[in-house]
């Protein structure tokens, strides 16, 4: 899932690659991204701690699913990380099953007794994953405060340009309606918009990218 503000002016901030060291200021500035992100708002219902679980939730992910891809790139105006995207290759978009159990007891300790709907949701939209090869934007946010200085049109146009010299595709899922049209900018359009199980959960976009159809 994605949390992105509306564009702005694209600044000079470096896209890079992220790398181990980058793994707790990265984990920090998304979950404060997502802090307000309809989903996760729904599956982590306490104000008081969904910064700090949402924290733990994206330190996993990027030990144990995303960067060992190497393909999770950060930027930021002052060479700190504001921003950052989390990018699966074609192919590898799963979370292997020696993986996911291997996850079991961190999840435990970082979503509590959330675990079972939070599995359940992103189980529901794994279903509905393309299986053409793709690139797979699995996260995409930026530090409120750094927002709207054009760092996720960075680190969108640093790969979605590899996409399209390779002429391959890429897919999202966006959590936010309203950053639908951001997304369309970049030349992704909505495939179907996902009902999620469990009552009151907010709905999630499928986005998809045909190589070459971006700005």
């Amino acid at each position: 899932m994605t949390s992105q503000p509306q564009p702005s002016p694209p600044g000079r901030a470096r896209v890079h690659p992220a790398t181990a060291a980058d793994t707790a200021a990265i984990a920090a500035l998304l979950g404060r991204a997502f802090d307000d992100d309809p989903v996760w708002r729904w599956l982590l219902p306490d104000d008081a701690s969904r910064v700090r679980r949402l924290t733990g939730l994206f330190d996993i992910m990027l030990r144990r699913v995303h960067l060992p891809h190497g393909a999770t790139e950060a930027t930021g105006r002052d060479g700190t990380a504001e921003a950052a995207a989390l990018w699966d290759p074609p192919g590898r978009w799963r979370v292997p099953v020696r993986a996911q159990a291997a996850q079991a007891v961190p999840l435990l300790r970082v979503l509590g007794t959330r675990v079972p709907a939070t599995l359940r949701t992103l189980g529901a939209i794994e279903k509905h994953h393309p299986r053409e090869p793709h690139w797979y934007l699995a996260v995409l946010g930026t530090d409120p405060p750094a927002q709207g200085n054009g760092l996720g049109g960075a680190l969108l146009r640093s790969r979605l340009d590899r996409c399209d010299a390779e002429g391959i595709p890429a897919y999202l899922e966006s959590s936010k309606e309203r950053n639908v049209p951001y997304y369309e900018r970049f030349g992704f359009e909505v495939t179907r918009e996902l009902a999620l199980p469990g009552r009151g959960c907010p709905p999630v976009w499928l986005m998809w990218r045909a190589p070459g159809e971006g700005p």
